[in-house]
């Protein structure tokens, strides 16, 4: 067999070279596999800026996640003492204290067994919280949270309270507008229940129905009280018409309303350019009226007007001047 030539050799120098760096990427680095092996998944996903929270706030009860209470719901009349838990977890490895507080309506009503609790690693802590109704709380509902705030970040759980006594559902829609293509109004909460309202949109054209919108639901809970602005875009508005907009609002309990609002379409520019005639022909026959008047009455035209005989072309008419005899500077008769 004869030896190889040069550039084989060359060859099977780079195919070696290339096999041994592809064998070194792929193999484990011994130091960092033992560096890993006691790393908790949790803490790698958190230093790498993109994993959850080491620890959690949530209603107590419920056992797993999946059955765990999404907000604290409770049920009393004015006056009366409620009760619930708060379960904070910590799933880090060192301890955890937070700061707890009532936010919202609700929350103002309530209070916890301790306002600071230290949690310790790995370790889950429930904490006793009392909503006292005021006696003087209408019938109804009312929403709040239970803030536990760790320093750097806080944590909200919801909380609903739902008052004994007679609920009245009253919804209204106000101050309805349109302009650049949108309908934009206002949604309040005149009553004392939880309102979750639908909405029905519908415009009138001078030539029949522009927009009918049927009602639909909307995203959002109407607390006792609260007002919410919203906006409906309508971006095939007319450009020349004459339109009413009615907006008719319902809610469970027999909350409704509606509102409506008229507005007038025109083009711009042919809307100018008309005006632009009509208030020259205005100031032309305004100016005819003004001279017949004035001529009616002999009255002389003001200084630096000119009448149309004015301006037509005359022949003067001088006086004949007899030439009498020449006399010349200076001389003698």
């Amino acid at each position: 067999m004869s030896p190889p030539t040069p550039r084989l050799r060359r060859a099977l120098l780079v195919l070696t070279t290339a096999l041994a760096a592809l064998l070194c990427a792929l193999a484990p680095l011994p130091a960092a596999a033992d560096g890993l092996a006691d790393t908790d998944p949790a803490d790698t996903a958190r230093a790498a800026g993109d994993g959850p929270a080491d620890w959690t706030a949530r209603p107590a009860g419920g056992g797993a996640d999946r059955d765990a209470r999404p907000y604290v719901y409770l049920e009393g009349t004015p006056g009366t003492a409620l009760q619930d838990r708060l379960a904070v977890t910590n799933s880090g490895r060192a301890p955890l204290t937070v700061r707890l507080r009532g936010d919202g309506r609700a929350g103002a009503w309530i209070g916890f067994a301790a306002d600071t609790v230290t949690v310790p690693a790995r370790t889950r802590a429930e904490v006793p919280l009392a909503l006292t109704v005021p006696p003087d709380a209408v019938p109804g509902d009312a929403s709040g949270e239970v803030v536990a705030d760790d320093g750097d970040e806080d944590i909200r759980v919801p909380v609903r309270v739902r008052i004994g006594g007679p609920t009245l559902a009253a919804l209204t829609v106000e101050d309805v507008e349109i302009s650049d293509g949108t309908i934009r109004y206002a949604l309040v909460n005149r009553g004392n229940a939880m309102l979750e309202p639908r909405l029905a949109v519908r415009a009138d054209g001078m030539f029949g129905t522009l927009l009918d919108r049927p009602e639909r639901p909307l995203p959002l809970e109407l607390a006792p009280g609260r007002r919410v602005e919203r906006t409906e875009p309508w971006p095939d508005a007319p450009a020349l018409d004459a339109v009413t907009v009615r907006l008719r609002v319902t809610a469970p309990g027999g909350a409704r309303d509606e509102a409506e609002v008229s507005a007038t379409y025109l083009p711009v520019a042919p809307a100018v350019g008309g005006g632009l005639l009509v208030l020259g022909g205005l100031a032309l026959l305004g100016s005819g009226a003004y001279r017949r008047r004035r001529a009616r009455r002999g009255d002389p035209e003001p200084p630096g007007a000119e009448s149309a005989d004015d301006r037509q072309p005359t022949t003067e008419t001088r006086p004949l001047v007899k030439a009498g005899p020449l006399v010349k500077a200076g001389a003698e008769s």
